[in-house]
């Protein structure tokens, strides 16, 4: 057994009652957290002094792809199909497992300095073992998927699948990665969106997944283009094809659902479809304002993610919150339309529960997995400090570099800014070197001419 003791920390819990409580310590044995409250003797193996430092529960992103993080500043200033077609389809397919490890790792590194310790993620088409052992091998808590994609315009050879061939490279890596790792690692079945899918994959998905209890991964309605091929193609809007195919329910998670009609909208809401909303990507991408208070407002359940490092160029949940925030306040021109107690429970407890793991994750409670995160405001952009309204100083002033401890499963993997589980300095070097061996590729360089 192992312990770990947190000490005199203002924790945000999440818990039913929202409550904060100041001074007050944190037991973990093993993966789990054990008793919280002020005073705690135990002879634990290792302390942590938390004093003045906030404790959050690990946040969760519900839509990343690590396979990208080592395009990083290679795609920026294109929207959506031309960013996929002109640079993002032809980097992925020159992938290799090495790089495809490196990019992995990159995104690790990064999301655990700034206290993410769990994550929705697609790979893409090919490699997929190098994602789901660096994940395994960094004590990393992430739901993986396979890029499927076996339709489409101008996507490169090395991406397009037959149908069968990618329905079973899918199901062989569930078999082998879901429930790995004391079950860190699961599976989702991530087939890309509609416009690079066939009904016939599309279909399949949605039997696999009934079949085998596992959630469902894609994009949907994230920008207007987008929405015309599908109706081109499907003949009618992304949603409502969805449900017509049997795909609409709560293990479906779409990432964006920006351009939503009103039917679309009450479908997600009644058939319990989960929406990762992704703002600076969104942003970048000038993809559009997803309506996620209105969403809200109909009870639909909608979480957060950064989407991927060429999009965004970052992968820092604390930019992801205020950019949650400040966006709906602009548009709708209120203050309150996105205030900070929503934002971070989308980012906390609304991850958990696009998962269904909102009885393990989510809130600093007995009994729930010990995946913390610990912040330290005591800078000069944090400065005053008053400690009156935590919730507040997170999300409209708190950075990922303001984060001093991350834990996940029990176990530290950033001890004071020190990463445990990673070389920080040869994750640097080695991604630096990778990243030029696949732009020195023939097919690359003209990309970029």
């Amino acid at each position: 057994m192992t312990s770990i003791l947190i000490k005199n920390g203002t924790v945000v819990t999440m818990n039913p009652g929202r409550e904060i409580l100041r001074e007050t310590d944190i037991y973990v044995e093993n993966d789990r957290i054990r008793e919280i409250g002020p005073g705690l003797a135990h002879d634990a193996d290792e302390v942590i002094d938390a004093t003045g430092r906030i404790v959050i529960p690990g946040l969760i992103q519900t839509h990343i792809h690590l396979t990208q993080t080592l395009f990083r500043g290679l795609a920026d200033d294109l929207e959506l199909m031309d960013w996929l077609k002109m640079r993002i389809w032809p980097l992925e397919a020159a992938h290799a497992f090495e790089t495809n490890a490196i990019s992995a790792r990159i995104g690790i590194a990064e999301m655990l300095m700034g206290g993410t310790t769990c994550i929705l993620d697609m790979g893409t088409v090919n490699h997929f073992d190098a994602i789901a052992e660096t994940v395994r091998d960094t004590g990393f808590r992430a739901f993986l998927g396979k890029c499927m994609m076996d339709h489409g315009d101008e996507v490169p050879a090395g991406l397009m699948e037959d149908t069968q061939s990618s329905l079973r490279e899918s199901v062989a890596a569930l078999e082998k990665w879901h429930e790995s790792a004391n079950g860190r690692i699961k599976y989702a079945f991530a087939p890309r969106f509609v416009v690079s899918c066939t009904e016939k994959l599309m279909l399949k998905v949605q039997e696999m997944s009934d079949h085998h209890g596992v959630m469902i991964h894609t994009h949907a309605s994230e920008n207007r283009g987008e929405i015309a091929l599908v109706e081109q193609e499907r003949g009618m809007r992304n949603i409502l094809y969805l449900d017509k195919i049997g795909m609409a329910h709560d293990k479906l998670v779409l990432a964006h659902c920006i351009w939503l009609d009103e039917e679309e909208k009450r479908i997600i809401a009644d058939k319990g479809i989960r929406v990762a909303h992704c703002p600076s990507c969104n942003m970048k991408l000038a993809s559009g304002i997803a309506e996620i208070p209105e969403l809200l407002a109909m009870g639909a359940s909608v979480s957060i993610g950064a989407d991927g490092a060429p999009c965004n160029n970052n992968l820092d949940m604390f930019r992801e919150m205020r950019h949650a925030a400040l966006l709906q306040k602009v548009r709708l021109l209120s203050p309150t339309a996105m205030p900070a107690d929503m934002v971070l429970e989308l980012a906390t407890l609304g991850g958990a529960r696009a998962l269904h793991m909102e009885d393990e994750l989510g809130s600093i409670e007995p009994g729930k997995k010990a995946d913390l995160a610990i912040v330290d405001l005591n800078k000069i952009h944090a400065t005053p400090n008053c400690d009156r309204d935590p919730v507040s100083q997170l999300v409209y002033t708190a950075t990922a570099q303001d984060v001093t401890h991350t834990l996940v499963d029990g176990r530290v993997l950033m001890r004071e800014r020190k990463l445990t589980s990673i070389d920080l300095e040869q994750t640097i070097a080695d991604g630096n070197s990778l990243c030029m061996d696949i732009l020195k590729k023939d097919n690359i360089c003209k990309l970029f001419q």
